[in-house]
């Protein structure tokens, strides 16, 4: 089943005609997601491998209904008003690939999200997966395989390591989301593991946190309530505070978004805690008999 997207799932792709969503578009359509339609406003009537080009995102959903997925690759100034259209606009699922997103734009996304009942998934997400079905963003095919492990991390890196480990050890993923790194994000871990539990074709969950942010520990309880296995990794435990890394998310400040006080929300609530990616497999071994 997966979650999110499947093989059925309806695409478009804000800003299709810019350099990288255009590569990635190609890329996309070739692993066989149904993208129908692409915006790029003044664009409309050109074509991008054969995906017809609208000049809004209204009109591509007036000639492509049963679309409800849309991914945006615009520059960061334009993300706000282009997620906003499509929250707008009917669609259901926003993946938004763009980085560094003011955050004051991202807290007017969410509200407006959240009123519409619309999944936001990223700032600067490398996208989801549900291999063998469909992708969205930036994921490399080649990381990922069929199988029963929902996975969900901060990091597109961590992402790769975690299917990798997963494949190498025999099993496959069901979906694989990068929730993104900016600092505010749209969907959160418990949003993602709330659909993981109610899916029947994910037997456990690997969760890949990292220091800054306090969206783990805000999962946490809701892992206690889960039937499903969750095993959960904590990447940056060596970063000194103030320290920051990779995403602009990933910062320590005082005692909060510290990778003890995520392991420790984790672990008192029932998540396994593994200390490496390799210990992942073996850990869910013993969880699934």
């Amino acid at each position: 089943m997966s979650i999110i997207i499947d093989q059925n799932t309806r695409t478009i792709v804000q800003g299709i005609t810019g350099k990288n969503a255009s590569f990635h578009t190609k890329l996309m359509l070739d692993y066989g997601t149904k993208i129908v339609g692409g915006v790029t406003p003044g664009k409309g009537g050109e074509e991008v491998f054969g995906v017809r080009v609208y000049d809004t995102v209204r009109e591509c959903l007036r000639a492509h209904p049963d679309a409800t997925v849309s991914s945006v690759w615009v520059p960061p100034r334009f993300a706000k008003d282009a997620i906003l259209e499509a929250i707008d606009a009917g669609i259901k699922t926003v993946v938004v690939i763009t980085e560094r997103i003011p955050v004051h734009d991202m807290l007017c996304v969410r509200e407006r999200a959240r009123e519409k009942g619309v999944m936001v998934i990223g700032g600067n997400t490398p996208g989801l997966i549900s291999p063998g079905k469909s992708l969205v963003g930036m994921l490399p095919r080649i990381t990922f395989q069929p199988g029963r492990i929902g996975t969900v991390a901060r990091s597109g890196a961590i992402t790769y390591y975690l299917a990798n480990s997963l494949n190498l050890a025999g099993f496959g993923e069901s979906t694989s989301v990068g929730l993104g790194g900016d600092p505010i994000l749209g969907a959160n871990f418990e949003d993602i593991l709330r659909l993981f539990e109610d899916d029947p074709e994910t037997d456990a969950v690997v969760m890949a946190g990292e220091i800054g942010g306090v969206y783990e520990e805000l999962a946490a309880p809701f892992i206690k309530q889960m039937t499903k296995p969750v095993v959960a990794f904590i990447a940056g435990r060596a970063a000194p505070q103030g320290k920051r890394l990779g995403h602009a998310g990933a910062i320590i400040e005082g005692n909060l978004g510290t990778a003890e006080s995520k392991i420790e929300a984790l672990r008192s609530n029932g998540a396994v805690i593994a200390q490496t990616l390799s210990e992942i497999p073996e850990i869910l071994r013993q969880k699934l008999g």
